[in-house]
């Protein structure tokens, strides 16, 4: 689903104060109590998450140098895993299922721009990665994407579009490479 934001020049924010101040407040959270910590304290950030809104089902794992802009945009399911320097870009909602790996500097990404308004309103769509999909290093992945479940993306593909079940795809756009058999 595609949410577009109202502004009033390309310069204001679609945020409310109040949202800017909590995710202010976020970002001095993570930098302060959760980006030094070792890998083995992840309970500790998941809890900094769940209190500020992340849904969490079981036990995700979040790397202590992932990026996560909007807490309460993202969605976490067991085993679930963002990796080193993750960008969970979430203006919008991303949901990662059971057992999905997110790599080393994957972008997900959920908002863009409304180009033919000169106020260059915001507009975000939901990132969807479903259980067992696994994404390679620096990867990055456009709003309003699906990968199903079980499918591979290769190391630096630019996704734009929807992946199917099973799928394994790679590139600049990402294409099509084969199809995952799984024992």
């Amino acid at each position: 689903m595609e949410e577009k934001y109202v502004q009033v020049t390309a310069y204001s924010s679609p945020w409310s104060i109040s949202q800017r101040i909590k995710m202010l407040i976020w970002e001095y959270i993570w930098m302060l109590l959760c980006s030094w910590t070792p890998k083995p304290a992840n309970a500790w950030r998941l809890f900094w998450l769940k209190l500020f809104g992340c849904i969490i089902y079981g036990k995700p794992f979040v790397h202590q140098r992932a990026r996560i802009q909007i807490p309460w945009n993202l969605i976490l399911h067991d085993r679930a895993c963002l990796g080193d320097r993750t960008n969970a870009y979430t203006l919008g909602v991303i949901e990662i299922f059971e057992g999905a790996t997110i790599g080393q500097e994957v972008y997900l990404c959920t908002g863009t721009h409304d180009f033919s308004s000169p106020a260059l309103n915001l507009i975000t769509s939901k990132v969807t990665i479903e259980r067992n999909v696994f994404i390679g290093a620096r990867a990055f992945i456009m709003p309003g994407v699906t990968i199903a479940e079980n499918a591979i993306v290769g190391a630096c593909s630019v996704v734009t579009k929807n992946v199917e079940k099973n799928a394994v795809v790679g590139g600049n756009p990402a294409k099509f490479l084969k199809n995952r058999t799984i024992d």
